[in-house]
């Protein structure tokens, strides 16, 4: 891929030093300081970020793009959890949930950046699930932790693949979330959705950074389409952000903003 063409950038951003393979892709130097809780979205022009065919939208959205599959592997590099809701993990079967299921042409790149950051070989995959309905099958299940209420347990207990592991928050509220995420060793924190959760986690100011890909594409929506924008369900009353920095790929821009 071509390098991310850099459009602006605020002085100052936590950037620790990515291998030289990484920095030529991205544009520039690029970090993720410690503790942070971060979301990542594509986005139509429009604001569709979920389709109603109830497949992954993410793809679709992007039109494909390469770049945003590099950085979605990139974030996901920096992060010692990624959080996503059942229906997300429901709608992409078969994603492991790591930066090398993102973008396999950088995978080693990757591996050398967790290392230099002292962390392990993959992120935690954390599933948030009040009902516990969910694929047990999938194999990025293998070593997760999935968040659930007691009802959710009931329905869990004794099916959950070997080395995952369910938490019973009741109900789960995202400040009681992320402090048993933190309580787990889990501080860098990122949250792929899907748009109720990171609602939810927006509304009550838990998420530190939003990366959003602008894809030059619209959608549309019409009542009851079952199409979702970034947001679903909350009332978040034109809370400001703040734009850190402006990235582009062809038609694509990569925006980074601080959310507190």
């Amino acid at each position: 891929m071509k390098p991310l063409e850099l459009l602006f950038e605020r002085e100052g951003l936590h950037a620790p030093g990515l291998p030289p393979g990484l920095a030529i892709r991205y544009g520039g130097d690029f970090g993720i300081a410690r503790p942070r809780v971060y979301a990542n979205f594509v986005s139509s022009v429009d604001g569709v970020v979920a389709l109603r065919d109830g497949g992954e939208s993410g793809r679709v959205v992007s039109g494909g793009s390469e770049a945003d599959r590099f950085v979605m592997g990139l974030l996901r590099a920096f992060a010692d959890a990624v959080v996503i809701g059942a229906g997300t993990f429901r709608h992409a079967s078969g994603d492991l949930w790591n930066a090398d299921h993102a973008y396999p042409e950088a995978a080693d790149l990757f591996a050398e950046l967790r290392d230099d950051l002292g962390l392990p070989l993959q992120p935690r995959l954390v599933v948030v699930t009040a009902s516990g309905e969910m694929d047990l099958g999938q194999p990025a299940l293998a070593g997760a932790l999935i968040v659930t209420t007691r009802a959710g347990d009931a329905r869990l207990r004794g099916a959950v693949p070997v080395g995952a592991r369910v938490a019973v928050l009741d109900p789960v509220r995202p400040a009681t979330l992320m402090g048993l995420l933190h309580a787990e060793g889990l501080r860098a924190v990122l949250t792929e959705g899907g748009p109720s959760l990171v609602g939810e986690l927006l509304r009550d100011g838990v998420v530190d950074e939003l990366f959003l890909t602008l894809s030059p594409r619209l959608f549309g929506r019409t009542a009851s389409d079952g199409r979702k924008s970034l947001v679903e369900g909350v009332d978040l009353a034109g809370r400001e952000t703040e734009l850190l920095s402006v990235r582009r790929d062809g038609s694509h821009l990569f925006l980074r903003y601080a959310l507190r």
